[in-house]
């Protein structure tokens, strides 16, 4: 799912930083046929294979120009196999190298044992070819405002929007017409035949069961098994499910400032989370005049908050920050954590350019100015938190060189029965998505985390959930309660606050739940 504000881009980073770990093939690149896997093994994950696949650029021209693959693959144990396992992170920009190993640690080892469990980037994505960089720097801090408080503030965000526009047409004018999700999902088919298989099964989480969702209506006949989990709405690609996301990330936001006043005795904001959400707005303010250490304005603090709202587990390290700013004027903490959370490298920006080539390219975006305007202005009234943050994020679509196309309906009555997660305080991608998803798919399950606000549920550290995707895994059965719900798991608690000098963030059982779509 795509990744409002810069959250995104800190993901990407993040998995294409986990992916550095995974060496590339060493030239092998395999044409129509096998794939030649290649040993690139690490130490955490010492059976991990490399390979590259070719891939027409435009699937409607299959003998013209190639576009290069990168896949990695952790190898089935067992004496029987049931097949390949696509794994997906989401985005769309996220690298999918990392996820093979990942997933492949984290399920049972009975289960992960029976797949092969096959990553990839996509098009365009971190080490397949070419990978997208269309203005780099374009997130160097510190950039204008998101809120448009004066006329000058919203011509320079519009002016940085364009330019990131023209910046892409210029560069990748050839390629862009092809970054698109149903293009991926056809890469998805390009893959399955490489591995020799007739039909795959897949993992996706957040744009990623957008992805699914898409293969699985491009070639149903194809799909053995598919879970996803924290599931994009297919019915508001891609403006709608943005405007959404604004409304539900001000809710997580808000439960974030109540637990800061559940813990006043630790943080020092007030007793009051209303009280406290004022402070944090006051903060914004004071950062739009006075940027701390040089680095931190007010849209790099959204950056820097925002994954806060993807993952309960950075809330400790971001109050500490929080109070140092308000309390004893230091900032030192809170440029620590924009440089944790916010901070945007080389992979990030690769992740940013190819979320904007799908996003533009996928739906139809409004084109006159003033509907953004009007939509963003609305919606900042009832969702101050990141809304204009998010707008900015997206506003290069309104600029976009390629023409739209027409979203598909993801609808289908062919599937075999599909296992979908959801936490129901996911601001990413919020409930009723899911609801709309899970009625798209006919005969699919739903299982919900009651009171999650996590994004991606599975493999985090909830036993109930990961039961059931390892039996759906291992077995193909799915629960079978009666109801739109098939099973509730309750959702972990809130972590416990930490004094400021020990507020670090829980370590993340994998990096896409603090993500991006």
């Amino acid at each position: 799912m795509k990744k409002s504000a810069l959250v995104l881009c800190a993901v990407a980073a993040v998995t294409a930083t986990l992916a550095t770990a995974v060496p590339p093939a060493s030239g092998a690149q395999a044409e129509r046929g096998p794939l030649v896997w290649e040993e690139c093994a690490t130490k955490s994950r010492p059976t991990l294979q490399c390979a590259s696949l070719k891939v027409p650029l435009d699937h409607q021209a299959p003998r013209g120009r190639q576009i290069t693959l990168a896949l990695s693959r952790v190898p089935h144990t067992a004496k029987t196999s049931q097949g390949p396992l696509l794994v997906n992170p989401g985005g769309p920009g996220g690298s999918g190298l990392s996820m093979a190993g990942f997933v492949a640690k984290s399920l049972p080892e009975k289960t992960a044992a029976q797949y092969d469990i096959v990553g990839f980037d996509p098009r365009g994505v971190g080490r397949s070819r070419p990978a997208l960089n269309c203005r780099p720097g374009h997130f160097d801090p510190v950039r204008p405002a998101s809120v448009p408080a004066t006329a000058a503030l919203e011509r320079e965000n519009l002016r940085r929007a364009r330019a990131f526009a023209t910046a892409c047409g210029e560069k990748y004018g050839d390629v862009l017409p092809f970054i698109d999700s149903v293009s991926a999902a056809q890469d998805m088919d390009a893959i399955r035949a490489a591995l020799g298989a007739e039909r795959i099964n897949f993992f996706g989480y957040s744009y990623g069961t957008y992805l699914g969702a898409l293969y699985a209506r491009l070639h149903p006949h194809r799909v053995r098994r598919m879970a996803l989990d924290s599931l994009v709405d297919p019915t508001g690609v891609w403006d709608d499910d943005n405007l959404s996301q604004d409304r539900a990330f001000d809710d997580r936001h808000k439960a974030f400032m109540a637990w800061v006043a559940r813990h006043d005795a630790t943080y020092g904001l007030g007793k009051d989370a209303g009280g406290v959400g004022a402070k944090w707005y006051a903060m914004r303010e004071a950062l739009a005049e006075k940027p701390a250490g040089k680095k931190v304005g007010a849209a790099e603090l959204e950056d820097t908050f925002l994954p806060g709202a993807y993952f309960n587990g950075y809330w400790p390290r971001l109050a500490a920050a929080f109070a140092a700013y308000v309390n004893d004027g230091d900032s030192t903490p809170l440029v620590a954590a924009y440089d944790t959370f916010g901070a945007v490298d080389a992979a990030g920006e690769n992740g940013y350019s190819v979320y904007s080539a799908v996003q533009c390219r996928d739906a139809q975006w409004p084109r006159d100015w003033r509907t953004w305007r009007a939509d963003n202005d609305r919606m900042h009234r009832k969702a101050p938190f990141t809304t204009w943050n998010n707008a900015w994020y997206n506003a290069p679509c309104a600029f976009w060189p390629t023409h739209h196309l027409s979203p598909p309906d993801v609808a289908n009555t062919e599937l075999p029965p599909v296992l979908l997660f959801q936490g129901t305080d996911d601001p990413a991608t919020p409930y009723h998505g899911a609801v709309n998803l899970h009625h798209k798919l006919r005969g699919s399950r739903l299982v919900i985390e009651q009171g999650g606000g996590n994004h991606g549920v599975t493999l985090s550290g909830n036993t109930c959930l990961d039961r059931h995707l390892a039996v759906y895994l291992t077995d193909g059965k799915v629960p079978t309660g009666d109801g739109e719900v098939a099973a509730v798991c309750e959702a972990r608690p809130d972590p416990e606050p930490q004094p400021a000098k020990n507020a670090r963030p829980r370590a993340l059982s994998h990096p896409w739940s603090t993500m991006g779509t």
